[in-house]
């Protein structure tokens, strides 16, 4: 990713003619897209649109042909919460070790310092789970693992949060109480936030701009725009319906 000091306020991610190719075939195709600063930018598309792997190459893990370029304010932290999160069961680390792994310089078996163990539980307030620094993270809900690995996305405040359906495989409380927890933190820290989502119905509710990807840009621009075309909603039958 190619960085720029900000000048007059340009996006925050501008994407330029982005190509990701494997064995020849083209998952992403000239694709180009600017994510507006304090601005919540949701990217939908179909099974196979590309929209994995257009974060993919944002984070810089994938080789792609184009431009990423970054307008940072400060040192460009990036946060993010990945789809898929597997936890061991057989390994007996609670929330606070977790969220403390990379916070001190000495392994978490040998203690945790007590400004870590402040700083958790900051961020579990942050994110709505107070009082569960000691819990297994192999019980967690489903819900309650997102919201961790988001705490985990929050430290240090990122420039840009990068969410990748965050929101997948949740009953609806897990699901809202996570909307309203993503609110929040926008309301906070006026957060810059690049989501990927399956739900038009949550697109409708949280986003400022959408991107309709199919391995290239079908539509960008204003939620209520794109999401007000009929066509639009046609290529995405099973996005429309939750199913993707």
């Amino acid at each position: 990713m190619t960085r720029a000091t900000a000048g007059t306020e340009p996006p925050l991610l501008e994407i330029s003619d982005l190509v990701v190719r494997r064995h020849g075939e083209a998952l992403l195709d000239r694709v180009s897209l600017s994510v507006e600063r304090s601005s919540l930018h949701v990217v939908v598309g179909p099974n196979g649109a590309g929209k994995s792997t257009l974060i993919h190459a944002v984070l810089g893990q994938i080789a792609f042909d184009g431009r990423i370029l970054a307008h940072w304010r400060r040192e460009g932290t990036i946060g993010y919460v990945p789809q898929n999160f597997t936890v061991d069961s057989t390994l007996p680390v609670t929330v606070e070790d977790f969220l403390a792994l990379t916070r001190q310089r000495w392994p978490v078996c040998l203690g945790i310092a007590r400004r870590t163990r402040d700083r958790v539980a900051q961020l579990l307030n942050k994110v709505g789970l107070d009082g569960l620094q000691r819990r297994a993270l192999s019980v967690l809900s489903g819900g309650e693992l997102r919201r961790v690995l988001l705490a985990h996305a929050l430290d240090p405040i990122p420039e840009l949060l990068i969410l990748d359906e965050p929101t997948s495989g949740l009953d609806e409380t897990a699901m809202i109480r996570l909307e309203e927890t993503l609110v929040s933190i926008r309301k906070q820290h006026d957060a810059t936030v690049l989501m990927v989502s399956h739900d038009l119905a949550q697109v409708r509710r949280l986003a400022d701009t959408v991107t309709v990807l199919d391995r290239s840009v079908l539509a960008c621009g204003p939620a209520s725009q794109v999401l007000a075309r009929e066509s639009v909603v046609a290529l995405l039958p099973s996005v429309a319906r939750g199913r993707c």
